[in-house]
């Protein structure tokens, strides 16, 4: 049994928050290389995919891990479609026409849609605290959207974070069905799998349009193929393992909460690279604070069911990011 160092779990989570953080600098600057989102998200699922399916076979049990049967994959796919495939391509058109702390704000709501449809669609019992987060984190939405001027934000940019935000709570849902029957290493290789075949049938559809000239370019002074290497390594697998060894210390909703550094995190470093464009004005930090207090509540407002056992090895899907986001 593994001994609790809840030292050691916040240094994982802090460290993949941000390395998360600058993965979104890192995607904004292929994408203005002239990636689209959709070949991002297919070079990362690929990357990732290739990646955990060797980390898969190397470590014990080997193949046997992978081992799947007919009925699981309906759940598969849903989970790799939604979390891995159409989360990661909205964000990625989310930040290429927002600044990444705001599309961020968006998509960070999706632990309140799952607390919402604890109470409404699993009839769960909640504590009052999730009310209020709600009403924090729409007044902060508000106050990033500046509601009250020109609605100065980039409008499909808002829509794509929104849902982004939907497609990560039901990312978290299925996560939380699919880690009763598989561990998380496997899981996940296999969401990857599902969403680079996705990637792959999407291309086809689409007729290939965009080219891959832009991986042979630079963007902010750096190689895209290099870049597009952080995206994979240590944008999606690293943190990834970063955040499944960090379950093993600390709760997931502290993990959760922990992670809610990101945004923070991924603004100041936008700003830092991508200059006077991700820079937020007083009233979206102030909104940006209420969103984060918001989801914090809401994170804590779910009660455990009496019966319920704690799985042997939490989902990566219990966590905002994610790859733990999916991302």
């Amino acid at each position: 049994m593994t001994t609790r160092r809840p030292a050691l779990g916040v240094l994982l989570v802090l460290s993949s928050a941000v390395l998360f953080a600058v993965n979104g600098t890192v995607s904004k600057l292929v994408l203005r290389a002239g990636v689209d989102a959709a070949q991002l998200t297919l070079i990362r699922a690929a990357g990732a995919f290739a990646g955990l399916l060797a980390l898969s076979l190397l470590l014990r049990p080997g193949a046997r891990r992978l081992q799947v049967t007919a009925a699981h994959l309906p759940l598969l796919l849903a989970y790799g479609l939604a979390g891995f495939f159409l989360t990661p391509m909205l964000y990625f058109v989310a930040i290429s026409r927002l600044p990444v702390g705001i599309a961020l704000l968006f998509e960070y709501t999706a632990p309140l849609l799952v607390a919402l449809w604890a109470r409404f669609g699993q009839h769960q019992r909640v504590r009052p605290r999730l009310w209020g987060g709600l009403a924090l984190s729409l007044a902060g939405l508000a106050c990033v959207a500046e509601v009250w001027g020109e609605l100065t934000l980039d409008g499909l940019g808002v829509l794509a974070g929104l849902a982004a935000a939907v497609m990560l709570a039901g990312y978290y849902v299925l996560g939380a069905r699919g880690v009763r029957e598989h561990d998380t290493l496997s899981l996940t290789t296999w969401a990857f799998g599902a969403a680079a075949v996705a990637g792959l049938l999407t291309r086809a559809v689409t007729d290939g349009t965009g080219g891959w000239a832009p991986l042979g370019a630079t963007s902010g002074g750096v190689p895209v193929a290099l870049l597009c290497g952080y995206v994979v390594l240590l944008g999606s697998i690293l943190p990834f393992l970063l955040v499944a060894a960090a379950l093993r210390h600390l709760p997931a909703t502290s993990v959760g909460i922990l992670g809610m550094t990101e945004p923070v995190l991924a603004a100041a470093v936008a700003w830092l690279a991508l200059g006077a464009g991700e820079v937020l004005n007083a009233a979206q930090l102030g909104g940006g604070l209420l969103v984060l207090v918001g989801v914090a509540l809401a994170e804590t407002a779910r009660t455990a069911e009496p019966s319920a056992e704690p799985p042997a090895d939490p989902p990566p899907a219990l966590v905002p990011d994610v790859l733990a986001t999916p991302r």
